[in-house]
């Protein structure tokens, strides 16, 4: 109850604070293109937080992209590293954290009453300068999707959500649980709100996908692939052992002719994450049926 509580209030300060923004409107040619914001929209608002978010949403996304890693109390919470990020983090106390120090703030041995003590978006990001900076937690992946259901009804809009499960293999029983408990926990979490459709869950971890192809077979996956990949499209589908509706991998090894053997096979393709317009074009024109970029006002300039 206290975290739906803080969702609410967090939720209902940022509404009042937003500025209205110009819609995203993209032309005829690039009509089913699908804008996914990488965490929300990192380069532009703290990342995988609610009101990166909203923001997101405001901005005409079609998709919004994010992380679930697994609480000492078992619970989703969203957020891409297993740790809390030196890079942007304060802690309860005020302080900073070294990177020594961050390594050891684990969210799976830590509850999530401990967790949202931090704060994760008032400290300046040298990664992302252009990043708004404002009080922010780790929000519940449930007190999340309760307000980006509420606020995009509000706008009279369907937005469509792709979720990473964090699992690692080499983590498990360290920084995440056994690879099917985290996923089951992801599930009970999501499948409430019936989101149907409009949700993809992706994942690195090809095991985590066998089993939601297998035990929640309703829910449309994507396989992550990163640049070093050396298999073939066919071996990477041959060892994952059935072709998801999804395939996104790391925008540096996508070419016009992986594209026709994702369509041959009726995937869509989606690379991430293309921060540059110069790529994100590059991409669209190639085929790809959308991109996962951190800086989602890139898309104003898709001409």
């Amino acid at each position: 109850m206290k975290s739906r509580l803080l969702c609410t209030t967090v939720w209902l300060v940022t509404v009042a604070a937003c500025s209205a923004q110009k819609k995203i409107e993209l032309p005829a040619k690039y009509k089913h293109f699908d804008m996914e914001a990488h965490r929300g929209g990192k380069g532009l608002m703290p990342e995988n937080t609610i009101p990166a978010m909203l923001n997101a949403i405001d901005m005409g996304v079609t998709t919004l992209e994010m992380d679930m890693q697994v609480t000492r109390d078992g619970q989703i919470v969203v957020s891409h590293d297993a740790a809390f990020n030196a890079g942007f983090t304060t802690t309860p106390e005020g302080d900073t954290l070294t990177p020594a120090e961050s390594k050891k703030r684990i969210l799976y041995t830590m509850t999530y009453d401990s967790i949202k003590k931090y704060d994760v978006g008032k400290k300046f990001y040298a990664a992302v300068p252009r990043q708004k900076k404002m009080a922010a937690v780790k929000p519940l992946l449930k007190d999340l999707l309760t307000a980006t259901e509420a606020y995009a009804n509000k706008k009279g809009v369907k937005i469509q959500y792709n979720i990473e499960i964090k699992s690692n293999p080499k983590g498990e029983g360290v920084s995440c649980p056994p690879v099917a408990e985290f996923t089951d926990l992801a599930m009970q979490t999501i499948l409430p709100f019936n989101i149907g459709k409009r949700m993809i869950i992706q994942c690195f971890d090809e095991r985590a996908l066998k089993i939601m192809h297998e035990k929640y077979p309703q829910v449309q996956t994507s396989l992550l692939i990163g640049d070093k990949e050396k298999r073939s499209l066919d071996e990477q589908l041959k060892s994952l052992g059935y072709v998801p509706e999804y395939y996104s991998p790391h925008y540096s090894i996508v070419t016009p002719q992986l594209v026709k053997e994702c369509h041959q096979k009726n995937m869509k393709i989606v690379p991430w994450t293309a921060d540059e317009i110069g790529i994100i074009k590059n991409l669209a024109d190639m085929g790809a049926d959308g991109v996962i970029t951190d800086y989602p006002d890139l898309f104003y300039q898709l001409k």
